[in-house]
């Protein structure tokens, strides 16, 4: 990998010097100008979070100086770069690609399981191919649970992020396909109904030693398979097993279920149904009938795929090309994202629903003003990735910050005002402030009342020392504040806000940030991204109780 020390420093200078603080995602985009490639992301992450940090504890006048010396390394005008999805194997099912998205409604997907699915969609697009989603409501267990609302939370987050599939189907609705099959594999004695107990049946795989229950004839199996639907079946008494190879070297592998009893309500179908096929199951008889030439998932369903082609083999079907793709860890989520922990703190009321921020939900990101746009990029830069790997979420914000920043109005926030008692307040109605950094010949105007309010952290931290009002003039704060001047001098800029209207920022952690912002804001349209200047991009997501209140997008 190519040494980017100096390009790093370079850019987290310049981004200082022009912003007041470096910011990692900032540093990082600018590193694709100089060759980076996606898949160096989480090699080159911890030096740009190291240098920055480093930089932003240097004073304006050791940056101004250490830039000069790297200057040169930074490049003026940015480049698009495009991503291209590698290309996918010719299947021997047919000319016509289809791909399938097959989620499973325990909730909505949150940012790293839509990942799988949008990589689908996209290969789609690539290859004109037909997508269809197939929603993947066998019964689950009871700890991962239907949730109704995934029903619609799902398809909205694949609309939004305009995935375009052909039809919808829902497994629920095709039980009487899967059990017809099932007959079939007991008639060609490859499946039997076993009643043995669990630890039984764990031990007999350790052991390599078949069930008894193997033994019956099939005609005797179709009669006990005709019980498990009678109630005098208890749920977890018996289900339909899969003879295999009980030499297989996988223990985990030999004689898998097929189906098992529920008698738990669903969703969609109530208690129609008890009798309820696995997902290795359904999954390989869907895979054939709609004629799906690709499967696209995640390492972690290996033996599932090997199930599926065990099937395949048996009803002498052609194999779908299966593409495992590595885990993708997101750092800087707070965390492993869990779409059964996020149901479990939605249910209980922890979380506000599942648009809110710490379920990383399709929907919560859509809130906090992310882009569709801006993850689509985000999961085609991560390709096809064959190993495990991490991704900084900031990579993410770097993508969304790149398609906003230019087009995004500026305000002035302070968080926990304090009033300033400026002793020498001249009279003075509005000052004019650059529009953006990029555009300094496009100006706007800022109002100012008879008091200015500054953040109680700047207050307390600049208490007795000179600073610059943000694009208005120089203070000694203290209780009583004088002007000092009004030449741009390199000292500390800090935010302030005049006759400003209370407004609060919900956090990505779920807390609140209480504070003023500029009284222009109150114009703003709901859905409206804005920039809180040195403090990141928000979203206007409505006025409650006389507070306006944003939801944060990123730095």
């Amino acid at each position: 990998m190519k040494d980017f020390n100096k390009e790093i420093l370079a850019y987290a200078l310049q981004n200082a010097i022009e912003h007041g603080k470096a910011d990692s995602g900032r540093v990082l985009t600018k590193l694709f100008q100089h060759g980076l490639d996606r898949k160096e992301i989480p090699l080159v992450m911890k030096l740009i979070n190291e240098t920055v940090g480093k930089v932003n504890s240097l004073n304006e006048k050791d940056r101004q100086k250490l830039f000069a010396s790297v200057e040169g390394v930074v490049v003026k005008h940015d480049r698009t770069e495009s991503y291209e999805l590698s290309e996918l194997p010719e299947s021997p099912i047919g000319k016509k690609m289809v791909l399938r998205l097959a989620p499973f409604p325990s909730g909505a997907l949150h940012l790293g399981n839509a990942k799988t699915f949008l990589l689908n969609a996209l290969y789609a697009e690539k290859y004109n191919a037909d997508l269809l989603l197939v929603m993947d409501d066998t019964i689950g267990s009871a700890e991962k649970a239907i949730m109704k609302e995934s029903y619609d939370l799902i398809p909205e987050a694949f609309d939004w992020l305009n995935m375009k599939y052909k039809k919808t189907y829902f497994k629920s609705d095709r039980l009487e396909i899967y059990y017809e099959y099932a007959e079939k594999l007991i008639e060609m004695n490859k499946a039997y109904v076993c009643y043995c107990k669990t630890d039984v049946l764990r031990q007999n795989r350790v052991d390599a030693k078949e069930c008894s229950c193997r033994q019956f004839p099939k005609g005797i199996q179709h009669a006990r398979w005709k019980e498990l639907f009678k109630p005098s079946v208890a749920e977890g008494e018996a289900s339909l097993r899969l003879k295999t190879d009980m030499e297989h070297p996988n223990p985990a592998f030999r004689d898998r279920v097929l189906f098992k009893i529920a008698d738990r309500p669903h969703p969609r179908v109530g208690t129609k149904y008890r009798v309820w096929p696995t997902l290795d199951m359904c999954w390989a008889i869907d895979d054939h009938l709609f004629g799906i030439t690709h499967v696209i998932r995640g390492s972690d369903l290996m033996i599932e795929s090997d199930m599926e082609k065990y099937i395949w083999d048996l009803f002498k079907w052609k194999h779908p090309i299966l593409i495992h793709c590595g885990r993708v860890r997101l750092e800087g989520v707070g965390g492993t994202l869990s779409k059964s922990k996020a149901q479990k703190e939605v249910v209980s009321g922890q979380f506000t629903g599942w648009d809110d921020p710490r379920t990383w939900s399709v929907q919560s990101l859509a809130r906090r003003g992310i882009k569709p746009e801006a993850i689509r990029e985000f999961v085609k830069r991560i390709g096809l990735n064959k190993q495990d790997i991490v991704v900084p979420v900031d990579s993410l914000y770097a993508i969304n910050r790149q398609m906003i920043d230019s087009e995004t109005s500026r305000y002035s926030f302070v968080s926990n005002p304090v009033k300033l008692n400026i002793v020498d307040m001249p009279k003075t109605e509005s000052v004019s402030v650059p529009v953006h950094p990029d555009r300094p010949e496009e100006m706007r105007e800022v109002s100012i009342g008879s008091d200015i309010a500054i953040s109680s952290k700047d207050f307390n931290e600049h208490n007795g020392k000179e600073v610059r009002l943000l694009h208005l003039f120089n203070v000694k704060v203290g209780d009583k504040t004088h002007i000092t001047s009004v030449d741009n001098k390199k000292i500390s800029k800090i935010n302030w806000v005049s006759n400003g209207v209370t407004a609060r920022v919900l956090l990505v952690d779920g807390s609140w940030v209480v504070g003023l912002v500029e009284p222009s804001v109150s114009k703003l349209k709901i859905g409206t991204v804005v920039q809180f200047e040195r403090f990141g991009f928000v979203r206007f997501d409505r006025t409650h109780e006389e507070v306006m209140e944003f939801w944060f997008s990123h730095n």
